[in-house]
């Protein structure tokens, strides 16, 4: 059953179902973190159950192994019920509800971010410069992108975003520990071990030999697009931290040369993430269909679609800026970023600061067992 026909309720017990199942076998308990995670509770409450779920990576190397995996009378399907679970866990910790709300439906959020603010972002641009000034030729000159936007506005709007993505994100994360950790002080040995275990995907496949993904084969094809996409982000992020700097530090005003360090980075960051998210979409789309949870899919789906939008748009504003399609382009760029940061606490994004959150507690349980 899909989480579509399933109430909230009826998607935890169904995670508790399996936990007890799997908790009594244990057959599958060298493949990841969530079965040694699993074995030190006797029971399962809804935080539990989450936490387990967050600390799912979707490898489905349970799913194969299983002996008790559909058709048994037993149907357990550990990676589809914690798919469930996880995407639940995302409303459950959202904030503030109205945002929740807007982002219930993936292909809703998916029409929103990459068509309908883009398209109102030309829209104010048409209505503030018209057609002629959006399709301006403004050369390479300093300050070129600001003929358009300008750069208090580009700072005002994305600021005021970030600032409430980021609050949304805090309000998150404390919900979250609340609900699957006793509040307590976080020590730096968990901390330092989950990051390793974040940036290096340790549980994405067991013995280094990847996820049986997107069938029941080994590969490392999903560790290493998901490595592009990630790294990608953060060398764009480096990027606009960097241009940031030498905008208010230096006082050099963007577009920047070619062989600068934002321009480098940006663009390196913006392969990655055409390479990443495209493996990942393809793997998405020859992928077994019983191991999934078609809500989470879809989730997964509209990230990856913003992602690759955003870098393709990205980098021929790179290339293009100065011809007379810059501004066109500019825009539909700036309305697909903000759609990201707009969905950012509300969908898959947000799945990495639960992950962490779980890592950290999951290495904890194994320094005090």
């Amino acid at each position: 059953m899909s989480l579509d026909n399933q109430s909230p309720e009826e998607v935890l017990s169904e995670g508790e179902r399996v936990m007890n199942i799997c908790n009594a076998c244990r057959y599958c308990e060298g493949f990841c973190a969530v079965f040694p995670a699993m074995e030190k509770r006797l029971q399962f409450g809804s935080g539990d159950i989450r936490y387990l779920a967050n600390l799912c990576h979707d490898c489905n190397e349970c799913y194969y192994a299983c002996q008790y995996a559909p058709p048994h009378e037993f149907q357990i399907n550990v990676p589809k019920a914690l798919s469930a679970v996880r995407q639940q866990s995302y409303k459950v910790y959202g904030w503030p509800g109205i945002m929740v709300s807007i982002n219930a439906n993936p292909i809703y959020t998916l029409i929103m971010s990459v068509i309908v603010i883009p398209l109102l972002f030309l829209l104010a641009g048409v209505l503030t410069k018209g057609m002629g000034g959006l399709t301006t030729a403004y050369g390479d000159e300093q300050g070129a992108f600001y003929q358009l936007v300008s750069h208090s506005m580009m700072a005002w709007g994305f600021g005021m975003v970030g600032i409430f993505i980021i609050i949304a994100m805090i309000v998150g994360w404390f919900k979250f520990r609340n609900d699957t950790d006793p509040p307590d002080k976080l020590m730096w040995p968990d901390v330092k071990q989950a990051m390793l275990d974040a940036i290096t995907l340790r549980y994405l496949g067991s013995d280094g030999d990847g996820c049986t993904y997107p069938d029941e084969r080994h590969s490392t094809l999903r560790r290493s697009f998901h490595h592009f996409t990630f790294y990608g982000f953060m060398l764009c992020f480096a990027a606009t931290s960097v241009a940031t700097l030498y905008h208010y530090l230096f006082g050099w005003i963007a577009p920047y040369p070619f062989l600068s360090l934002p321009v480098i980075l940006g663009t390196l960051g913006g392969i990655g993430l055409i390479i990443g998210p495209i493996g990942l979409l393809y793997l998405k789309r020859v992928r077994d269909v019983e191991p999934t949870e078609p809500v989470q899919t879809k989730m997964d789906i509209t990230l990856l679609v913003l992602l690759l939008t955003i870098s393709v748009t990205g980098l021929l504003l790179l290339f293009l800026r100065e011809t007379a399609a810059m501004g066109i382009i500019l825009l539909v760029h700036l309305g697909l970023v903000m759609g990201l940061f707009l969905t950012m606490p509300y969908g898959k994004f947000v799945h990495g600061l639960y992950r962490f959150g779980a890592l950290i507690r999951f290495a904890k349980e194994e320094r005090e067992s």
